[in-house]
């Protein structure tokens, strides 16, 4: 049946097929949501699905654009739906003999698993709970029902505090003995409905009796719900557009807390953590799907079904292997038994580990489900950062306090604090935490982004703390039994001990355990692990882009180097100055006033400049190396203005002017007031320190060619490019260019050795956009540092303005994105539009690359392909989520 007034908001589960025949799987996710996608293509598998129907994200939008109130025709159709509704169920909606009740539930295009609202048993009222009683013979269960409908009901809807209701259930448990919920008897249930009514009333209203009433509302609360803090945070963490809204599914309820024959669960087709194939999930008899995911009881594995209804477990299975061969991928999966009939409530593809993604791609090609194509496509390129997570080193002696589930791997240490607020505080006064709850909730997930990790006392691995810290990427323990909180006095006590607020504990997600204190963690190995190099391997077949590293020492290069790269795309020179045993060269240098002094102090510097090059060199043999000569101000390398006026006024006091100690540190002020400016960012840097003091770059071009011969003649292939920072007029780049060929030319016939090499820039300016082709007459290559390219097209200064503005602008939606992180494609892109296709006029055989942070941000690594670029360079660990980033690209993957 279809019910349409105007635009069409509604759709029946049966509907489904239909529109996904005409209008393709995309289309029908995209308007159904994928709650809503799912249950359309169980229903027309013939699945045991509850009768239903879909409000389309459409619906949502429109909602928002006239204001939060329905479009026109809604109210209508979702009426004219429930009449439906009636007719197939054979019930009444609001009837007092024989009523339906529905669940009304969120449903985005992609999985955004605990962000939005849900609502149960809605169509209750004191009337058809009567009903409900008589017709299931049962007047706990129906009491039990009505109390969970007020108290979500009024959470959600009437933006009522859960704590309100929370409190008289946990009074009726002590005064009754009761461990959990199901022992509550029903006229206990019947006296806590009474006190929920007059909670409602006291904090809102009276509580809706009128059941049509009640759908509204729940159905404008979860359209609200997409712009609710947490689902914006889980938005911007997971870079999912503002723009899609969230359709609406409103189904026949189903009973999982109806008896011993009854449960609710929620089940991978595969373990979402390993990637194993064997069915992973939990189970909770006599309980509604809220249970399960709310992580208040402790569930049963999937597999303890099989013991005890062993036919339910057996129909579960099989539709669980087709469910996971028709959407070829892991399924997650929600079900409910009422008393011993399955019902399918949910499918939909799995959140995963990253390592499981890679694995479960890996098999699926085996398996012939799919292509590599298709598996390259399948894993999220970011995602990969996972797999380089911190562990527990093994030296340390780890005394476990206590053990939970291991509900998201990695390991992480932090100060304990017991809100989510406080975790986002205490991040941004620079502490590492842990965020330690009794269970996470929706409300927690910004919490769960500032925090290091998560330990939960309650919860399974189904639980929200769980799904969500594995889409993270943050080690979780869930479960912890032992974990006992006092929240509001900001205690716990784990393994007999004491935990305050700000106490040191180390979590090991991967293990489930929980130890006490600050362990030492070790970064991950920079080998990759077989499967994933088969899996980058695929990838590599695909893509056009190479992928290059940004490193400044032979380690960093070697790591890089073993997780794939093509070579190094940024070595940072003015790290190597920092060095203890060169500080006072440098000092020396900076202090001189001639530039014979100058001189004498670069000599000394060159063979320290030489070795490290040789290091770097050789750990790159055969791939190119771009060393960017010296970039940031002299001043840098010296005393702070204001720390050396502060010690030459305290020796002025205590030892006299005419004390050395004074005479020596007033020449340091005295230089460092000379270097000062009132604009560093646009002074005396980049290449305008090559041109006032040419004795500097002229010494790291002869060490750099020095090293590059030294290795030829031992049989190295070293191949050095040189890169000059800063560059924006075509008179500083041949002036620069010609003296970086000058000293190369001398040292290469001193040495009497050939060398191959490359002298280019890093394109960081505005201007050197615009005048592109004028610099590729003499630059062989460009290199976007799109970190100071995106500082110079703002005008932000990005240590300021990441600390400032830019998170408050992220909040008010100025900013869709942090430009500093993710790619600004229609300013600074169309910037490097203009510098690709102005300088291949030019030189044809530019090479051209990135070499900012953005070359390993997915997006942004997807359009640098777009621009035809020919290299992406980021740091070497994200490496590997560039090599996949480019070739999601180069198949239509990612945009």
């Amino acid at each position: 049946m279809a019910v349409q007034v105007g635009t069409k908001f509604v759709y029946f589960f049966d509907e489904g097929k239909a529109l996904r025949d005409s209008e393709g799987p995309a289309f029908m996710r995209n308007l159904l949501g994928g709650k809503g996608a799912g249950l359309a293509e169980m229903t027309a598998a013939g699945l045991p699905v509850p009768s239903g129907f879909t409000i389309t994200t459409d619906a949502c939008l429109r909602f928002y654009e006239a204001g939060r109130t329905f479009p026109e025709g809604l109210e209508e159709q979702i009426e004219r739906a429930m009449h439906e509704l009636e007719k197939r169920t054979g019930k009444g909606f609001g009837s007092a003999a024989n009523p339906v009740l529905v669940s009304v539930r969120s449903g985005a295009r992609v999985s955004m698993p605990g962000m939005m609202d849900t609502i149960l048993n809605l169509g209750l009222n004191d009337r058809t709970v009567e009903a409900l009683a008589r017709l299931s013979g049962d007047e706990r269960f129906a009491w039990d029902a009505y109390r969970r409908f007020i108290m979500m009901f009024s959470t959600v809807v009437l933006g009522i505090p859960k704590e309100r209701f929370d409190q008289p259930i946990e009074s009726v448990r002590k005064s009754t003995g009761a461990q959990s919920d199901d022992q509550i008897d029903a006229a206990s249930w019947k006296k806590l409905v009474e006190r929920f009514k007059a909670i409602v009333r006291e904090e809102a209203r009276e509580f809706p009796q009128e059941v049509p009433e009640q759908l509204k509302l729940a159905v404008q609360a979860v359209f609200d719900s997409w712009n609710s803090k947490r689902a914006v945070d889980y938005r911007r963490f997971n870079k999912i557009p503002d723009d899609w809204g969230t359709a609406v599914t409103v189904m026949e309820m189903v009973f999982g807390n109806m008896g011993e024959d009854s449960g609710t669960g929620v089940a991978f087709t595969r373990n979402p953590n390993t990637g194993e194939r064997a069915l992973f999930g939990e189970y909770l008899r006599n309980a509604q799907g809220e249970d399960v995911v709310a992580g208040t009881r402790t569930p049963e594995k999937i597999a303890d079904l099989a013991q005890q209804q062993p036919e339910v477990y057996a129909q579960f299975v099989e539709i669980a292997n087709r469910l996971e061969q028709y959407y070829r991928d892991v399924q997650d999966l929600e079900f409910t038994v009422e008393r011993g009939k399955l019902f399918m409530l949910q499918t939909r593809n799995a959140k995963r580990s990253a390592e499981a993604a890679v694995k479960i791609a890996l098999a699926l090609v085996d398996e012939r489900l799919i292509d590599k194509r298709r598996a390259v496509a399948m894993v999220n390129a970011q995602s990969l950062d996972q797999l380089f997570h911190a562990r527990i080193d093994p030296a340390e002696s780890v005394v476990v306090a206590a053990k939970g589930l291991n509900a998201s791997p990695g390991a992480a240490t932090g100060q304990v604090v017991f809100s989510a607020d406080d975790a986002v505080t205490w991040k941004e006064r620079g502490h590492k935490t842990i965020l330690v709850r009794t269970e996470t909730n929706p409300d927690d997930v910004h919490g769960m982004i500032a925090a290091e990790g998560i330990l939960t006392a309650k919860g399974g691995a189904t639980s929200h703390a769980a799904v969500v810290a594995r889409g993270m990427g943050k080690p979780c323990v869930a479960g912890c039994e032992a974990l006992q909180i006092d929240r509001k006095r900001k205690r716990a006590s784990i393994g007999g001990k004491e935990l305050r607020e700000g106490d040191w504990v180390t979590l090991d997600g991967t293990a489930g355990n929980v130890a006490i204190g600050e362990l030492k963690l070790i970064p991950p190995p920079a080998e990759l692990p077989p499967w994933l190099a088969t899996f980058l391997s695929w990838a590599d077949e695909l893509r056009r882009l190479e992928v290059w590293a940004n490193a400044d020492t032979p380690e960093d290069a070697a790591k890089a180097r073993q997780l794939g790269a093509q070579g190094i795309g940024l070595c940072r020179t003015e790290h190597m100055f920092m060095q203890p045993e060169r500080l006072p060269i440098v000092h020396a240098m900076i202090m001189a006033t001639t530039p014979e002094a100058r001189a004498q102090a670069l000599a000394k510097l060159l063979p320290f400049q030489r070795d490290d090059f040789i290091g770097i060199l050789r750990a790159m043999e055969g791939l190119p190396v771009t060393i960017r000569l010296l970039d940031p101000p002299l001043h840098e390398f010296l005393p702070s203005l204001e720390q050396l006026l502060v010690e030459t006024t305290e020796l002025r006091l205590t030892k006299g002017e005419q004390s050395p100690e004074f005479q020596a540190k007033e020449k340091v002020l005295r230089r460092v007031q000379q270097l000062h400016e009132q604009n560093p960012m646009l002074g005396l840097r980049v290449c305008r320190l090559g041109i006032v003091f040419p004795e500097i770059y002229a010494m790291q071009v002869r060490a750099i060619f020095e090293a590059a011969c030294a290795l030829k003649r031992q049989g190295v292939d070293a191949r050095p490019d040189v890169m000059i920072p800063g560059v924006g007029t075509k008179e500083e780049m041949q002036t620069t260019c010609d003296a970086a060929r000058r000293v190369a030319a001398e040292v290469l016939k001193e040495q009497n050795v050939a060398l191959a090499y490359h002298i280019g820039t890093m394109v960081e300016l505005p201007r050197a956009c615009i005048v592109a082709d004028e610099l590729a007459a003499d630059a062989e290559f460009f290199s976007f540092g799109t970190n100071d390219l995106t500082q110079t097209v703002y005008g932000y200064s990005r240590d300021d303005a990441e600390a400032s503005f830019i998170p408050v602008y992220l909040e008010k939606r100025i900013l869709k994105e942090d430009p500093f992180q993710v790619l600004d494609r229609h300013g600074v892109g169309a910037l490097m539009r203009v510098g690709v296709e102005r300088g291949r006029s030019a030189r044809e055989d530019l090479k051209i690359g990135i070499c900012g942070e953005h070359g390993g941000e997915p997006s942004s690594v997807a359009f640098c392909d777009q621009l035809r670029l020919d290299y992406v360079s980021c740091s070497p660990y994200r490496v590997p989520i560039a090599r996949l980033a480019a070739a999601q690209s180069a198949i239509g993957a990612l945009a």
